[in-house]
């Protein structure tokens, strides 16, 4: 798209979410049990394969044990986002058919991973549920012009974006899952671990209590392993790894959703099919495409067809893609330019002057 940037367009398409439907093959939907779980197993090995290989590590001659312990922080880093990516589907029952299950597995990998499976669960069923929607999205929502920090006009230059980019990649997920930063605004305080959070129902509660049960249940058995093991050898082989997880995470959500061609809405404009489309497909190359599960080129497909498993989304995707048209968007700007590019350009949301429609948004940067 670079250099033949072109806006996603924010008027009402002529097909249908049913018409979107009919062009992909039915097998696609469907749930495979087997072939899910040898995904989960394959991920699982390679976390195990990995963490086993530290025990040689510093065995390697001088120079290469500080060659190999940042290779394997990065590629557990990795193998860690994959097997979150297996837990993600769990949250959108598109692991199996058996509800119970899928909630079973995705409550001991959050967990593992620090993540509240539930309360992550029912938070991103709602930014499902409201994609783009300036006032009820759930994750990375734009603020419009008038609600922007006063501290922001000070940080809205190259110093003051890199540490904001640092800060988003570093303790972004923790921040959010703990305090809702760049959460949707509930007037009080919300947290993914508060079962009184305004983010849930009365009928969710109970089920908030469990994710905190599964997140404190990890941290217990993690202490145990840092006191037996050491503290620098649990940075090394859990922390830093957990580290290039949620930098990994929080750089794929971000650059999905927070993008200067994207359109948001607010309550006069927004429909589900207009938000599910404001999202963008980004090819981050065959090793990445392949440990994260496609989640990266197919996250178009995947806001309109959540439960569709990720080992049918490229099929799929490339079946809509003809109906979909211009509403289909994929950019493969390098990542790290691409994350430069919506931290200076996507500083808050703004109608544009003498548009025609005034419920559109688009993002802006000049404070």
């Amino acid at each position: 798209m670079e250099g033949n940037r072109k806006r996603v367009p924010h008027t009402k398409p002529s097909f249908t979410i049913g018409d979107l439907k009919k062009a992909i093959p039915p097998h696609c939907f469907e749930r495979s049990l087997l072939r899910s779980l040898m995904y989960l197993v394959f991920d699982l090995s390679a976390v195990f394969l990995l963490f086993y290989s530290t025990n040689y590590i510093n065995l390697l001659p001088y120079p290469l044990t500080y060659i190999a312990w940042p290779v394997y922080w990065f590629l557990q880093g990795c193998v860690f986002t994959g097997v979150w990516m297996i837990a993600h589907e769990c949250g959108h029952q598109g692991f199996s058919k058996y509800n119970w299950l899928n909630d079973s597995i995705g409550l001991v990998i959050h967990s593992a991973l620090l993540i509240p499976y539930f309360s992550w669960k029912y938070s991103h069923r709602r930014h499902h549920s409201n994609t783009a929607s300036i006032e009820h999205d759930e994750l990375f929502v734009p603020k419009v012009k008038s609600k922007i920090p006063g501290l922001s006009k000070y940080m809205n230059n190259p110093p003051g974006r890199a540490f904001r980019l640092f800060i988003t990649l570093t303790i972004g997920l923790p921040l959010y899952y703990i305090f809702n930063i760049s959460g949707r605004e509930y007037g009080r305080f919300a947290s993914h671990f508060d079962p009184n959070s305004p983010i849930y129902s009365d009928q969710e509660r109970l089920q908030i209590y469990v994710s905190d049960v599964g997140v404190f249940t990890a941290i217990y058995f993690l202490t145990k392993l840092a006191l037996a093991n050491g503290l620098a050898w649990f940075v090394c082989v859990y922390g830093l790894p957990y580290v290039i997880h949620n930098a990994l995470v929080v750089t794929i959500v971000y650059l999905h959703h927070t993008h200067p061609d994207l359109p948001h809405y607010d309550s006069t404009e927004w429909d589900w099919l207009r938000g599910a489309l404001s999202t963008v497909d980004r090819d981050y190359g065959f090793f990445f495409n392949t440990v994260f599960h496609n989640i990266t080129d197919t996250h178009v497909i995947h806001h309109l067809f959540s439960t569709l498993p990720h080992y049918h989304a490229v099929e799929a995707t490339k079946a809509i893609k003809p109906i979909l048209g211009e509403y289909y968007q994929v950019d493969n700007t390098p990542v790290l330019k691409a994350l430069w590019r919506s931290i200076s350009e996507c500083v808050y949301v703004d109608q544009e002057e003498g548009a025609a429609t005034q419920g559109v948004y688009w993002y802006q940067n000049k404070l």
